[in-house]
């Protein structure tokens, strides 16, 4: 048993992990250090947005921070709204509600089994792993741990390759979204805004925006074009049965075949959404299956499309985007960003469709390609340091860290027993591991290894 733990992350699935580990009657009982980043502790990005229009994209029935208790989130605000329904997609503020609810449940229970929880409202700068703990460096000051988690969610963004200095510096070139979503509104907004990007981090600005600025002209460019698809308007159990479709999937690792499987599989269906779902579990295994090629082909050529049919649109957020693009503020295009650069007091994008060229000018560019993964090349320092000093090892593939299934963090001589991750940064190792029902479950397997 780690008597001593460090958590590094102020996101639900550090609030996930806090919460699995104060609820255990341990004796002796234990001591935490949570580095919440200095925000409100849980809400991370995700989910300190204060807008309405920015809704979870899974139900709410299935929203509990714990896997004991999915449907917590559900019965929270049911004492608010007992109108709210379990298939209902509700707004991402209020789950922030119900994490700080949560929060300060488990700090009682943590207090009343006799844990001590130090709040640390701020990052840890460096972490030195070795053979009796760790080592956390905040501020000039030292932490010992017996051992330590990284749930340090989203890495910062980086430019898209092919963004210009000059684009970058001429403050029109909207690296991270959300916060430009934070700053005061404009005095005179843009005439015309370029979108990179069209999943669901793209949908969130999209509608805010255009709420903001109704004048505003937006063009989305993107691989295919194409908004996530969306969500069925009634809820609908994943279906069992496709034990032999996984069998064919795991019979020979190759991403061609699978595309055709999956494709078979979902013609045979009422709604192909069930054999997405139905594989959802299974996911992880496959992805471990795949060898090192296969997995950068699938990352070249099917990434976007799995992602469109996995991760999907709440369906009013569908409608309105439908609305908007009806009304012509909203454009799509399909094709290939292929730079940025300043051309007079606008930016120019040039992306490549089908062989050919194209350029579009506009009074900001924003990117919204998602959540970032990338060790290899980050700028967040406590990642950089644990990388520069070989203590952990990035995903081949640019998919977060190296790691067991478990979570234990990999470096270059093995695996720690006593440094993990949960979270985003499991990308390389489970694919599957960013929505809350497997964060909640990664979060409950490293509990009980804590604990053990």
């Amino acid at each position: 048993m780690f008597r001593r733990i460090a958590i590094i992350g102020g996101g639900a699935a550090s609030a996930s992990l806090l919460g699995e580990l104060l609820d255990r009657p341990l004796s002796p009982p234990l001591q935490l250090d949570w580095y919440t980043g200095g925000k409100r502790p849980g809400r991370g990005v995700a989910y300190a947005t204060p807008s309405d229009r920015h809704l979870l994209n899974v139900r709410a029935a299935s929203m509990g921070l714990f896997s004991n208790q999915p449907g917590s989130f559900l019965e929270f605000v049911q004492r608010d709204d007992p109108a709210v329904s379990g298939k209902d997609f509700l707004p991402r503020r209020r789950y922030g509600d119900y994490l700080e609810a949560e929060i300060a449940r488990a700090l009682a229970q943590g207090q009343a089994h006799g844990h001590q929880v130090a709040l640390i409202p701020a990052d840890a700068d460096a972490m030195v792993p070795d053979a009796g703990g760790v080592t956390v460096v905040q501020g000039g000051a030292t932490r010992r741990a017996d051992a330590a988690v990284l749930a340090v969610g989203a890495l910062p963004p980086r430019p898209l390759d092919g963004v210009e200095a000059a684009a970058l510096e001429s403050g029109r070139y909207v690296l991270d979204p959300w916060q430009l979503l934070s700053r005061p509104e404009q005095a005179v907004p843009p005439r015309r805004v370029l979108v990179v990007g069209s999943g669901l981090t793209a949908a969130d600005m999209v509608i805010e925006l255009a709420a903001r600025w109704p004048d505003t002209q937006f063009t989305l460019v993107s691989i295919h074009g194409r908004w996530p698809e969306r969500h069925a308007a009634e809820v609908s159990a994943p279906r069992g049965g496709h034990e032999g479709l996984v069998e064919s999937l795991h019979a020979l690792p190759d991403v061609r075949r699978w595309l055709r499987l999956l494709r078979e599989a979902a013609a045979e269906e009422s709604d192909w959404r069930s054999v997405v779902d139905g594989l959802r579990p299974h996911t992880p295994g496959l992805w471990q299956a795949l060898p090192a090629a296969q997995r950068a082909r699938f990352l070249r050529h099917a990434r976007s499309a799995w992602e469109h049919a996995r991760h999907r649109l709440p369906p009013q957020v569908a409608a309105t985007l439908d609305d908007l693009r009806h009304s012509g503020q909203v454009q799509q295009l399909a094709g290939r960003m292929r730079s940025v650069y300043r051309a007079g007091d606008r930016l120019r994008l040039a992306y490549a469709h089908r062989g050919e060229v194209h350029e579009l000018d506009a009074d900001m560019v924003i990117q919204a390609t998602g959540l970032a993964t990338d060790a290899r090349r980050t700028s967040h320092p406590l990642i950089s340091q644990l990388r520069g000093d070989a203590h952990v090892m990035p995903d081949e593939l640019g998919l977060g860290l190296q790691a067991t299934p478990d979570g234990r963090l990999k470096h270059p001589g093995g695996h720690w027993s006593h440094l993990f991750t949960l979270g985003n940064l499991l990308r390389g190792t489970l694919w599957e591991c960013t929505a809350l029902p497997e964060i909640r479950q990664q979060a409950r397997t490293i509990a009980h290894l804590l604990a053990a």
